[in-house]
C-alpha cells in the first residue's frame, strides 16, 4: 500500500509539473496561486473542475495532488489555495470571504477554455463552493464532500479543539507554525453569511453531498441537512469513510469525476439526471 501512494503520489506530481501555475486576483484584492493541468485519458476537453481544499491543506499536499490526478480522469483541474493557506496570500476568514476564491478560479478555468465549470469541496472547500454556487450562479454542478451545516458547530471534540486554536491568539499561532495557515483574528462582519444548509436552498445546479459515517469532525445529521435543502440533490453516505480529503480514495473520486460529467454532458444544461451510485455508498435522491 505504501509503495502504491508513492507511486500515485509522483505520477501526480509529474502531472501537476506539466500543467500552469498562475497568480489570481480576487475582487477583494486578495493575491491568490492557482494550478491548472489538462485531462488525461481521454477527459473532457470543455469541462474544468475546480478543486477547493479543506482547513489547513493547500494544492501542494500530496493527497490534493492525487485528488487532482484522480479527478483529471474526466475534466481539466484546478487546484486552488484558499486565501491563508499555501502559496495564497491573506488571512483565513473560515468560509466567509472564500468565494471571492473561488470565483477568481473558476474566471480563470473559463479564460483557459473551458465552457463548463464545475465545483468539488472538502469540509471548509465544501461549505465555499455551495456558497460560492448560491452567491455567484457560475458553476454548472457542485461537490460537497464532509460539509458542515452550520456555522460554530462545536458537537464534536475535534471541532471544539479547532474552535480553541482559531479563537485564541496562541492557537491562531500555532496554526501559523506548524501548518502554515493563517486566520483572521477579525470576526465576520453582520450580517453574517448564509451557512451551507441555506446556500444549498438556493442552487439552480445540481448538488452532490458526500459524506463519510466516520466523520470526526460532522455528524452525518449535516449532510443530511444540507441535501435536504437543496432542490435538485444526491447524497453519498461511504461507509467507512472519515473526513474530507485524508479519507479520500482513487474510486470514490473517479466516482465524483464521473458524477459531475453526467450532470454537464450533452446540452448543456447542467442537469442530467439525478448522479450514479457507487459500491459502498449509500445513495438518495431528490429532484
Amino acid at each position: 500500500m505504501r509503495n502504491w501512494l508513492a507511486s500515485e503520489a509522483r505520477r501526480a506530481q509529474r502531472a501537476t509539473r506539466s500543467g500552469q501555475g498562475r497568480r489570481l486576483l480576487a475582487a477583494d484584492g486578495t493575491l491568490l496561486h492557482a494550478w491548472h493541468f489538462p485531462p488525461h485519458d481521454g477527459g473532457r476537453d470543455d469541462l474544468a473542475i475546480v478543486v477547493v481544499h479543506g482547513f489547513t491543506q493547500s494544492s501542494r499536499s500530496p493527497q490534493m495532488q492525487r485528488i487532482g490526478w484522480w479527478l483529471s480522469g474526466h475534466a481539466g483541474v484546478v487546484l486552488l489555495d484558499l486565501r491563508g493557506h499555501g502559496r495564497s496570500g491573506g488571512h483565513s476568514t473560515l468560509g466567509w470571504r472564500e468565494v471571492h476564491d473561488v470565483d477568481a478560479a473558476v474566471d480563470w478555468a473559463h479564460s483557459l477554455g473551458y465552457a463548463r465549470v464545475a465545483t468539488v469541496g472538502f469540509s471548509l472547500g465544501s461549505a465555499v463552493v455551495v456558497r460560492h454556487a448560491a452567491l455567484h450562479r457560475a458553476t454548472r454542478a457542485v461537490v460537497a464532500v464532509s460539509v458542515p451545516g452550520e456555522w460554530h458547530y462545536r458537537g464534536t471534540a475535534a471541532m471544539r479543539t479547532l474552535h480553541r486554536l482559531i479563537l485564541t491568539r496562541l492557537g491562531r499561532g500555532l496554526l501559523r507554525l506548524t501548518r502554515r495557515t493563517r486566520v483572521s483574528p477579525a470576526g465576520w462582519a453582520e450580517p453574517q453569511p448564509i451557512d451551507p444548509r441555506a446556500a444549498a436552498a438556493e442552487l439552480d445546479v445540481p448538488l452532490l453531498v458526500v459524506h463519510g459515517d466516520r466523520d470526526d469532525y460532522f455528524p452525518l445529521h449535516h449532510a443530511w441537512h444540507v441535501h435536504s435543502a437543496a432542490t435538485d440533490a444526491t447524497l453519498w453516505l461511504e461507509r467507512g469513510f472519515g473526513h474530507a480529503e485524508a479519507g479520500a480514495t482513487e474510486d470514490l473520486m473517479v466516482r465524483i469525476g464521473a458524477w459531475v460529467s453526467e450532470q454537464v454532458r450533452a446540452d448543456g444544461s447542467g442537469a442530467e439526471g439525478s448522479g450514479a451510485d457507487g459500491s459502498g455508498a449509500d445513495t438518495t435522491s431528490r429532484a
